[in-house]
């Protein structure tokens, strides 16, 4: 089955350049020239892959990452942001982006990207069982409808935010370094920097950690990197 692809950037010459290679690829591809085409595009086709530029007429790439996030949290984001501009790199990974890649990018490179963050998506719901569940205290992530619970809430997880969990939880007072849960969550051909596992696992405490509890679940090892402390 083939993987839509929509791309969201204003320039046509690299939106026309990335819908050729993309085809190449097998990949359905859907164009839109602005945040607001391109969240009306997301809506209407359900894409697997967004590619997002940062700088859009009318509402920034940030908005629409976040609105995607939220509209549909399962689909893989993947930021296009201008070369030495580490804030927007952060900045959309804080609103919810998988991964980013810096203009002027290489098109092989990021067509992999897309395509190793699929397979992590895809890959996210093929458990055998209905009931396979992990729990942890007030913690419960159902593997099959790829949902988390704490204390029978639900909290919405970003598909990176989940694994990153379900490894955790997997993995009981383990320490990982910040290389390790690159390679597992982002792959072993990642090839961006570990700053992206900090800012993902920032997002992640805020959403289950208790406020001001300050790592009560999520610890941080100093100059190692992070495990989830047993309950």
């Amino acid at each position: 089955m083939e993987s839509k692809v929509l791309i969201i950037e204003d320039e046509e010459s690299i939106r026309g350049f990335l819908k050729i290679n993309f085809k190449k690829h097998n990949f359905i591809v859907i164009e839109a020239a602005t945040g607001e085409e391109g969240l009306l595009k997301a809506r209407q086709e359900n894409p697997d892959v967004v590619l997002l530029d940062v700088m859009l007429p009318g509402i920034s790439g940030f908005q629409v990452c976040e609105t995607l996030r939220k509209e549909l949290p399962g689909v893989g984001i993947i930021m296009l942001t201008a070369r030495g501009q580490d804030i927007d790199k952060i900045k959309g990974l804080e609103y919810g982006a998988d991964d980013y890649v810096v203009k002027p990018f290489n098109t092989t490179e990021l067509i992999l990207r897309a395509k190793s963050l699929l397979r992590r998506l895809v890959g996210k719901g093929t458990s055998d069982s209905k009931e396979d569940t992990l729990k942890s205290g007030v913690f419960k992530l159902e593997l099959y409808s790829q949902r988390v619970f704490k204390e029978d809430k639900e909290i919405l997880l970003t598909p990176k935010e989940f694994f990153l969990l379900k490894i955790f939880l997997e993995n009981k007072n383990k320490a990982f370094t910040r290389d390790e849960l690159l390679d597992k969550i982002w792959g072993y051909d990642y090839m961006g920097d570990t700053k992206i596992v900090d800012v993902n696992i920032r997002r992640l405490r805020s959403k289950i950690e208790d406020k001001d509890s300050h790592g009560m679940f999520i610890e941080t090892v100093w100059g190692i990197g992070y495990r989830w402390r047993k309950e």
